[in-house]
């Protein structure tokens, strides 16, 4: 038997109906052949075992072909049905990865968004402190001032 080429969707159709008409015409020449040698040959030349062994032979090989043929529908239809499931994983697996990716985007958005408000809280939290510094600081020189005063005003009496 023949190997036939593989495409996208199964066998090369061409191929595989080049084939189903070779056997058709070989069927029909066999066919014709045993038409041909019935009309031929003279009845009282075939002795009746010699035509049920030729027809019997024709009948062989009609149903080997006709199995073959139905053979070949088979595979036709397996590599079909194959070549659909794979596309319909391909389509999924596709639709995960990029389901993934969506989730992997959003995460990082997430974790970026996190660290972007913990960063603000410091700055809050910094600018905050160095207010309260700045008035310490400002209180502690008052302080020190009011010191420095007293201390003139004790010098001068």
């Amino acid at each position: 038997m023949e190997k036939f080429n593989r495409e996208l969707n199964g066998y090369n159709k061409e191929e595989v109906n080049r084939f189903l008409s070779e056997t058709i015409t070989q069927l029909e020449a066999m066919l014709s052949k045993a038409t041909e040698q019935d009309k031929t040959i003279k009845l009282n030349q075939i002795t009746i075992g010699n035509y049920e062994k030729e027809i019997a032979s024709l009948t062989d090989k009609i149903n080997h072909f006709q199995t073959m043929e139905d053979t070949i529908k088979r595979t036709i239809l397996v590599a079909e049905e194959t070549s659909n499931n794979i596309r319909t994983n391909s389509i999924k697996e596709a639709n995960l990865i990029v389901e993934e990716a969506r989730n992997n985007a959003n995460r990082i958005v997430n974790d970026s968004l996190v660290r972007a408000e913990k960063i603000e809280l410091q700055s809050d939290n910094l600018e905050r402190n160095m207010r309260i510094f700045k008035k310490k600081l400002k209180s502690i020189i008052e302080q020190q001032m009011v010191v420095v005063d007293e201390i003139e005003e004790i010098e001068l009496k």
